[in-house]
């Protein structure tokens, strides 16, 4: 029987939390199979409230409690990490923990990698749950990504990872910056299913505009040689053309795309592997709540 770790990263969302790990036991009814779940609690100033449900399905559900606030992304590194180091495991599914990642899906997902243990699976978006403007905003993403790096990335943290992939990952300095962007990066061929952004459970999404360039910017970063050849070569034929034509307005391009290569070089700091390899010392308690 395959054993598989759900990695939940959550901050200040309990409500959330339980709402879907009583849905991903709901959806787990009737399977023949071993389904854990780490939760990985980034420091939340917020009280975990007592659990008060059964769960029937899922095998165990642990909280791992941070020391320190270290954000979304370096959290499922270090969930990464401690499964690959402390758990027996032959899958891990990283999701978020608001319930824009659908617990219905996790029945494809995982039939998809039982059948191809040897692939990544992604959930890649063929549908999103937010306004014209962010929906419009991620999609200039998505195009900004692919012409700056050649990487056509359609799928965020929701994915299913064959052991042998995590181990590339938490030895990759990319993972500590970019989840999807390291994958991408170790993993040029994948498999996918098509995913659904759901809504979140309770409040808005936290991922607002400055957060989505941020984003953007830290996949970029991963792949920051690429980047900097292209853009290179943009700025010397950018500027030959517009020789004998320069103005203010002409040079805007030209600043644009220096201030986005100072930027990306500047992201591509964040992927510290040092502090990636010492992440389980931010460790300060696990609670198991079954």
């Amino acid at each position: 029987m395959k054993i598989t770790k759900i990695l939940i990263p959550i901050f200040n969302d309990w409500r959330s939390l339980f709402i879907l790990l009583k849905n991903i036991d709901l959806q787990l009814d009737g399977w023949d199979a071993d389904v854990s779940v780490i939760v990985i609690n980034d420091a939340s100033t917020e009280k975990k409230p007592d659990n008060t449900l059964v769960f029937k399905n899922l095998s165990s559900i642990k909280i791992i409690n941070m020391k320190k606030n270290k954000g979304h992304t370096r959290c499922i590194a270090t969930g990464l990490k401690y499964i690959n180091e402390k758990e027996n495991f032959d899958f891990v599914v990283p999701m978020d923990g608001d319930g824009e990642d659908l617990p219905s899906e996790i029945g494809p997902i995982l039939c998809k990698a039982y059948d191809n243990p040897g692939r990544a699976i992604t959930g890649n978006r063929v549908k999103r749950s937010e306004g014209f403007i962010f929906r419009f905003c991620y999609m200039a993403h998505k195009y900004l990504t692919l012409i700056l790096t050649g990487q056509s990335i359609k799928f965020g943290n929701y994915s299913c990872l064959p052991k042998f992939i995590v181990e590339k990952m938490i030895k990759e300095p990319a993972t500590w910056s970019s989840f999807s962007g390291s994958l991408s990066k170790l993993e040029n061929i994948r498999l996918s299913i098509s995913s659904t952004r759901g809504k979140r459970y309770f409040g808005p999404s936290k991922m607002g505009f400055v957060n989505l360039l941020k984003h953007s910017f830290s996949i970029i970063a991963v792949f920051k040689t690429t980047l900097l050849i292209r853009s290179v070569l943009f700025l010397i034929a950018y500027l030959f053309l517009i020789t004998g034509n320069t103005s203010i307005v002409t040079l805007i391009p030209v600043g644009g795309v220096l201030i986005m290569m100072i930027s990306v070089i500047i992201l591509s700091k964040r992927e510290n592997i040092s502090e990636f390899n010492s992440s389980l010392e931010n460790i300060d308690s696990i609670d198991k709540i079954k």
